[in-house]
């Protein structure tokens, strides 16, 4: 085993897929034959584990709980495949082998997302950039002319009425079968809570399934002090919509606090202030003081659900999303540390056998790995979130272009954060590891493509690195090296271009930035193709469920 210095966990991660719509759109033309063997070799791109934990902690009402928040967080599956495509079923019984249907189901549509949302199924045309979540012939121009007060609100369809002109559609209209359902086990699981803090957030999140009204749950969230079980369940991410970045998608994570995890990560959200002043940007740019009561937790996952569950797994959450939260109270970064694990043991180390210099390798460590992904969350709530020329909030004024360009701004601010830190002793370890094991996450991140607003943002910076020499190729090895000094270099001067790019609420710029840096050069690609080539999967699935955990439903 490599040196652990400030983080260790060890654990496994796993989850399964499934849930009915009754939802729109159908898929024609699909039941053309499926090559069976290049969909074996996509489903191989996933490796497959476990998600368990240790729940020998919890009291027995608690583990009554997590079969109720499981079955409200298998409800946003079906959510989730109404939003992404439309019609589950419809899609599913023109398959005609198990490997489209099991690759179907991964990607929650006919859509590969680790493949920049190529179709793989014959028949079906390209992804529309605003999936279900707004009519299939709508333009950018119809959206802007429509005079409707809620076109931009994060919990609205954008629908036609029987004049053909467009409208809008509440999502707890749409789904109102669907969210009665998941208020009333939310209720149900908060009459078995035991803690104080996680009742009231449990019944204000039943509510605001209800009525869109999210606000006062993510307060009740983020007042959570001393919970063991913990839930995150409703629409919340935007990566979904690339049309706008204004729909947010439903997901969820059933998961336990590791409460010694937590203790001993807790310190440096103290550090937000003071980081957040020593920025390498103008003043202008770091106005903004981030929220004191930010928290920082380690759990174990033992459900994804949703959007979360599309694709590549997260392994890491920062919310709440709504600005005024976070300004008000700051945000909660949760590590997910048994599918992190999972990540570093399947995917990281072997990609470091392979694509960086033997001497270095060494410092690829899974300490290193869970400091990098842990303050990419706290980064989050650096920088600034309302625009400095009047232009409202960064994500408003960045529409589609958001999301990469904050994810982006999170990896750089958290490598960062761990360098400020590590000068004033507060990160144990040596620098080196950091270093190292950010440049092969790089590597890890890239290969979920374009489609990725985490792939879209590493490909940005390992070409930015790049240029500025943060890393050099050896021609004969095809292995890499980092200039841990020019990396330094390359850190700060990254940070203060995304920083102002923020700041200015910089539309054009960030597409160009995006457009011009956000591409996988022919080397880079023969040298992604070598990690396919030596079976090194991509990403994870998971088995989970009340099964898995060994609990009755």
């Amino acid at each position: 085993m490599k040196p652990r210095h400030i983080l260790f966990a060890s654990a496994m991660a796993a989850a399964t897929f499934g849930c009915s719509s009754n939802t729109t759109e159908g898929t024609e033309n699909t039941t053309e034959a499926v090559a069976t063997d290049d969909l074996q070799q996509k489903l191989d791109t996933y490796t497959s584990v476990r998600l368990t934990a240790d729940l020998s902690s919890l009291s027995e009402n608690e583990k009554k709980m997590i079969p109720l928040l499981i079955e409200a967080s298998d409800i946003m599956n079906k959510l989730f495949w109404y939003e992404a495509y439309g019609k589950r079923d419809s899609l599913l019984t023109t398959l005609d082998n198990e490997a489209a249907r099991k690759y179907t189901q991964i990607n929650y549509g006919p859509w590969d997302r680790l493949n920049n949302n190529e179709p793989f199924i014959p028949g079906v045309g390209p992804k529309p950039e605003g999936t279900n979540f707004y009519p299939s012939d709508i333009t950018k121009e119809e959206f802007e002319q429509a005079n409707l007060s809620d076109k931009t609100s994060q919990y609205t369809f954008l629908r036609r009425d029987e004049n053909d002109k467009l409208m809008t559609v509440p999502y707890h209209v749409q789904f109102k079968e669907e969210v009665t359902r998941v208020s009333e086990l939310l209720k149900q699981a908060a009459s078995l809570a035991e803690d104080a803090g996680l009742k009231k957030y449990l019944n204000l999140r039943a509510e605001a399934m209800l009525t869109d009204n999210y606000q006062p749950s993510d307060l009740a969230w983020m007042d959570m002090k001393t919970n063991k079980l913990d839930i995150v369940i409703g629409p919340i991410e935007t990566y979904e919509d690339k049309l706008f970045g204004y729909k947010a998608a439903h997901e969820a994570y059933v998961l336990v606090k590791d409460m010694e995890w937590s203790d001993r990560l807790s310190k440096y959200a103290a550090f937000l202030p003071e980081l957040q002043r020593g920025l390498p940007v103008p003043a202008k740019y770091k106005t903004e003081t981030p929220g004191t009561d930010s928290d920082l937790n380690a759990y174990d996952v033992v459900y994804y659900a949703g959007d979360s569950n599309a694709g590549s797994k997260t392994i890491a959450i920062n919310l709440p999303n709504d600005e005024e939260v976070q300004l008000k109270k700051g945000t909660r970064r949760l590590q997910l540390k048994n599918a992190m694990q999972a990540k570093f043991d399947k995917i990281m180390e072997p990609i470091a056998e392979e694509l960086i210099a033997e001497d270095q390798q060494q410092y690829v460590t899974f300490d290193a790995f869970f400091a990098n992904t842990m303050f990419h969350e706290v980064a989050h709530g650096l920088g600034i979130k309302n625009t400095i020329n009047n232009k409202g909030t960064v994500r408003e004024a960045l529409k589609e272009h958001a999301s990469a360009l904050e994810e982006g701004k999170a990896d750089i601010l958290g490598l960062y954060m761990i360098t400020q830190l590590h000068e004033k002793g507060e990160v144990a370890g040596d620098l080196k590891e950091y270093y190292t094991t950010f440049l092969a996450g790089i590597f890890r991140s890239v290969r979920f493509g374009a489609a990725s607003a985490h792939g879209k943002a590493n490909m940005v910076r390992f070409n930015f690195f790049k240029d500025n020499g943060a890393f050099e190729r050896d021609e004969e090895t095809g292995k890499y090296r980092v200039n841990y000094e020019k990396m330094r270099e390359a850190m700060n001067k990254l940070s203060e271009k995304i920083l102002t790019l923020q700041g200015n609420g910089d539309y054009a710029g960030v597409g160009t930035l995006l457009n011009e840096q956000g591409q996988i050069s022919q080397q880079l690609q023969a040298d992604l193709d070598r990690l396919s080539e030596a079976n090194i999967p991509v990403d994870i699935v998971f088995e989970q469920g009340t099964d898995v955990l060994g609990l009755q439903k």
